[in-house]
């Protein structure tokens, strides 16, 4: 029987993996990665009107929870990779729900506003794509692209509701009410879930009665750092992140400088987490069938376009909706392809740990791109100097991609010295 032969079929992995997807979908939708990035947009005016903060000064709890990420997300890949990732995800997403709700007893104090997003960013370290994708690249193979997708799925379900919600939230419960609701739905949906349904990869030794993680082939992190694949794909995520991750939060204060009306912006920006949700599964299924990095080069670079019509300005409702479209399309692609790449070009013996130190990289550019955005616009009351530099930055990242090569075979011991050579 060859390998292709004993392989499970696409519909066989799905068959029996959903469960971990359907979990997965639902945690990373409440979790860290997108709740905070997608609510800062509708809860910062908000501030600056309670506070007297700068809008700059509000983004820049991103840049908090950015760095304390880096800091933070390798070691919390290693506990899941050596103990597992069942019990650290579950515990993060509680953790998480309740730092969140924090910001609501903030009364002015700009060091609280920022120990917050440092002590939530700690606390919700576990609930980033790299544990439940840890599991979900266990489970699944043939359709690892597909599953990924829909795994990263809530991301973009989450980033289409919340806006209209949080809104909706801030009328009848004020930014205080808004915060605490928006808190209790990852302890609400996730955490059941995720205790019923999410479970570690099952990669056993005989005799153990429970999954040995460092059982599965592939690098060990020290051998990943001396991998130069390692170095361009952080180095191509860094500069995309903060391109995408500069435009969205600053989507709704981009709209109304354009002339949009408040319900045209809020229709607008809704947008965002739709194409988010097409580029999740589209991009999954694609990267099943075709070279990820070359997939990549095309939906990454395609917002470029996007961000020369914001540029050249007076655009109607239609041309906007299609920009937002493209941008929103681009951040689809981007935690799938991160955890798709790691997993086939490093394997999964320390999955967990190598794909924290490059979510550092995304977080990086994902955390200071808003605070950057929102600190020019300060000063110059535009965002032009801004979307050109994001133009560029989304082109050199995606041609980056470009030079990663074949996928390394792990169906075999990986012999070190080649894989730190290849």
């Amino acid at each position: 029987m060859t390998i292709e032969q004993a392989m499970p079929s696409r519909a066989q992995e799905f068959r029996t993996g959903w469960p971990l997807v359907l979990s997965a979908m639902l945690g990373i939708g409440l979790g860290l990665s997108p709740v905070p990035f997608y609510t800062i947009g509708m809860l910062a005016p908000e501030l600056v009107k309670a506070f007297g903060w700068s809008f700059g000064q509000v983004m820049a709890g991103l840049s908090v929870m950015t760095f304390t990420v880096m800091l933070v997300a390798p070691f919390t890949g290693l506990l899941a990779d050596r103990f597992g990732v069942r019990w650290v995800t579950l515990g993060s997403v509680l953790a998480f729900g309740l730092s969140f709700m924090g910001f609501a007893l903030n009364n002015g104090s700009l060091i609280q506003f920022y120990v917050t997003w440092a002590i939530m960013a700690a606390a919700g370290a576990g609930t980033l794509p790299m544990t439940w994708t840890r599991a979900v690249n266990g489970a699944f193979d043939s359709a690892r692209g597909l599953a990924l997708g829909l795994s990263l799925l809530g991301t973009g379900i989450f980033g289409y509701l919340v806006k209209p919600l949080t809104a909706w939230l801030i009328v009848e419960l004020g930014w205080r009410g808004a915060y605490v609701v928006i808190g209790f739905l990852p302890i609400l949906v996730a955490l059941p879930v995720g205790f019923i349904c999410f479970h570690d990869p099952a990669v056993h030794r005989p005799g153990h009665q429970v999954p040995v993680i460092t059982d599965a082939p592939g690098l060990t992190m020290r051998q990943a750092l001396r991998e130069w694949r390692f170095w361009v794909i952080g180095s191509a995520f860094l500069p995309v992140s903060f391109a995408v991750g500069g435009i969205i939060p600053n989507m709704e204060n981009i709209l109304r400088i354009a002339g949009f009306e408040r319900a045209d912006m809020i229709e607008l920006v809704q947008l965002i987490g739709l194409s988010v949700i097409l580029g999740r599964v589209l991009g999954g299924w694609l990267i099943d069938h075709f070279w990820a990095p070359g997939v990549a080069f095309f939906l990454l670079a395609a917002p470029v376009g996007a961000c020369l019509l914001f540029v050249q300005g007076g655009m109607g409702f239609e041309l906007a909706a299609i920009s937002i479209l493209l941008v929103g399309f681009a951040a689809g692609i981007e935690y799938d392809l991160m955890a798709f790449l790691v997993a086939r070009y490093f394997g999964l013996k320390n999955y967990s740990a190598i794909y924290g130190a490059q979510y550092g990289f995304f977080a990086l550019g994902a955390g200071t791109g808003p605070a950057i955005f929102a600190a020019i616009y300060d000063r110059t009351g535009n965002y032009d100097t801004q979307l050109m530099l994001s133009a560029a930055l989304m082109l050199f990242g995606a041609t980056m991609l470009l030079t990663l090569g074949r996928y390394r075979n792990f169906s075999t011991p990986v012999d070190v010295s080649s894989a730190i050579t290849a």
